[in-house]
């Protein structure tokens, strides 16, 4: 079994920076872990997936502004996934959730099992 945890999710003004971790605790070898955000209204997006060989994608309208960042406990335990976000637009706006699975790494929200809760992320213009 495996348990998503976001947390630093907030408000901020255009331009600025954000960082959102997920602790992902359980057995995530060989896991696929990423970010998906929705806004009110709209479909859940992929945002940035890192793959169990350490391959990472992003959706083109977060390239170059999010890094998406893994690291491993020794005992394979747990994870802790990072997405850090600059030059934030407002359209930014949105739940974020961390997901995971083991079967698919690809930016359809049907694939991935394992969701957290989500952290809103909220960027005024």
């Amino acid at each position: 079994q495996v348990e998503l945890e976001e947390s630093g999710g907030g408000s901020v003004q255009a331009g600025g920076s954000l960082s959102l971790s997920c602790v992902a605790s359980g057995y995530i070898v060989g896991f696929c872990l990423g970010w998906f955000r929705q806004a009110p209204g709209k479909e859940r997006e992929g945002v940035a997936r890192i793959e169990s060989d350490g391959r990472t994608t992003y959706a083109d309208s977060v390239k170059g502004r999010f890094t998406i960042s893994s690291t491993t406990s020794s005992d394979d335990m747990k994870n802790t996934l990072t997405l850090q976000m600059h030059s934030l637009k407002p359209e930014d706006t949105a739940m974020y959730y961390c997901v995971a699975d083991i079967r698919y790494c690809s930016n359809v929200h049907s694939d991935f099992r394992y969701w957290g809760q989500g952290t809103q992320v909220t960027v005024s213009s």
